[in-house]
């Protein structure tokens, strides 16, 4: 099949031919039939498999000219980058169209973006709390939208944007066409789904937790952190084909000191990015990863949903990520587009049941690779590997106020004496036997 059995208008036909683009992925024609006919879409497909393109062609293909400035379509999506790719996307393959799309997100100026919306805007891509922000502030009016798309929901639900979700759906027209994205369809989305949706039809381009077959996988046994920056330092040295490789970490804090020891050793050749980043060092990390600046950039999981950097040739798993899904996504940003790629993962000890649970999900077992000989055994240990020793307490029984005893010593007799005021007339008495009075005046 190509994208000629689409049966595409002229002008997305002819933006998909300047792209390069001849041949659809499975849940690009799969999806492609069942959104034109105006039914609700639930799309459960692995990162890489074209999921902004399947949802992006029935909706443009359908959209007509509108005086009204307010929205059409919008697009919800998990974070910042992705709101930055998909609007991107869209103008691509707009190119021959008189499409205005405008793409919205927390951490920055509000204002410039309702400014922005003021002038119209076809297409909106948002983060949801910040389309439910502007939307509440009166920036445009949601009557017109016509198509939710909500890509990435589980990723979404597991960010904490439930509530977010529920106030967009209601505040949209009920009449509308809904399109949602998945890489795993769990109760949450499940029940979301059964609320908003209306008899959705399931398109499934893989089963869920299911490797991509063009990425070839393996693993190393490391036993701690410095060990597992000698073994990234020796791979990137000794493997010339490494020349886009993204390193996750499994935090912020890891992701920072990785960075620092890596620097040293690949001066200006690593970039790292997180949450913690302004949003223009992490656009500028990207852009310099993408036009080859960097040679690797360490991320968090932040960037393995949705982030499209094309040709990545390698993805390490520094630390084996907790959550067995977002394991996939990871090693879903190299092999994209029926490429090959390739993804190795450090484990160590404690690292052990995740990878149980990874493998599980994936029904395969990731084989494992020996440690190079001439590789550096550290063993320095960071201040969370260092084993913490812990003291028991000693049960110390507080006595209650009323039980305590006096605060001070008895005192003694000396000290106890009271000064008594004595009258003169007192003295005299007791020294005479009478009262002695004095003399008149003369």
């Amino acid at each position: 099949m190509t994208f000629d059995d689409l049966n595409l208008n002229t002008a997305l036909w002819t933006a998909l031919d300047d792209l390069g683009y001849t041949t659809p992925t499975t849940i690009q024609h799969k999806v492609f039939p069942i959104a034109m006919s105006g039914k609700d879409v639930c799309g459960i497909a692995q990162t890489g498999t074209g999921k902004t393109i399947a949802y992006l062609l029935p909706c443009l293909k359908q959209w007509k000219f509108d005086k009204n400035k307010d929205p059409q379509i919008l697009i919800v999506v998990p974070t910042r980058e992705l709101v930055a790719q998909v609007v991107e996307t869209i103008k691509k393959l707009t190119s021959h169209m008189s499409v205005i799309v405008t793409g919205v997100y927390g951490g920055v100026n509000i204002n410039t973006q309702a400014i922005e919306l003021e002038k119209g805007a076809d297409i909106l891509v948002a983060t949801p709390g910040r389309f439910y922000d502007l939307a509440m502030n009166g920036a445009f009016k949601t009557k017109m939208i016509k198509k939710l798309v909500i890509d990435e929901m589980d990723e979404m639900l597991n960010l904490g944007f439930r509530t977010q979700l529920k106030n967009i759906m209601d505040m949209i027209p009920a009449k509308r066409q809904n399109l949602m994205f998945s890489a795993t369809i769990t109760e949450d989305v499940k029940a979301l789904m059964d609320i908003f949706f209306n008899n959705p039809v399931m398109v499934e381009a893989a089963p869920t937790g299911t490797p991509l077959e063009n990425i070839l996988q393996s693993r190393y046994n490391v036993p701690n952190f410095y060990t597992k920056v000698n073994l990234l330092e020796y791979l990137l040295k000794a493997d010339q084909s490494m020349t886009k490789v993204l390193v996750f970490a499994a935090t912020k804090k890891l992701a920072d000191q990785l960075f620092e020891e890596l620097t040293l050793r690949f001066p200006d050749q690593v970039g790292v990015i997180h949450s913690n980043k302004e949003q223009n060092h992490r656009f500028n990390t990207v852009k310099q990863f993408k036009e080859g600046v960097y040679r690797f950039i360490i991320a968090t999981d932040i960037v393995a949903r949705g982030i499209d950097i094309a040709e990545v040739t390698h993805v390490i798993n520094f630390d084996a990520p907790d959550v067995p899904e977002n394991y996939i996504h990871r090693i879903g940003r190299t092999g994209r587009f029926d490429k090959k790629g390739i993804a190795i993962t450090f484990t160590s000890e404690k690292e052990l049941p995740f990878i149980g649970s990874i493998e599980e999900l994936m029904k395969y077992q990731i084989p494992i690779l020996a440690l190079p000989e001439n590789l550096i055994i550290s063993t320095e240990l960071t201040e969370d590997e260092i084993p913490k020793v812990y003291m028991k307490i000693p049960d110390i029984k507080i006595k209650k106020k009323d039980e305590a005893g006096p605060a001070f010593h008895e005192k003694s007799a000396k000290n106890k004496k009271v000064n008594v005021r004595v009258s003169r007339k007192d003295i005299m008495m007791q020294k005479y036997g009478k009262p002695i009075k004095k003399g008149g005046k003369k």
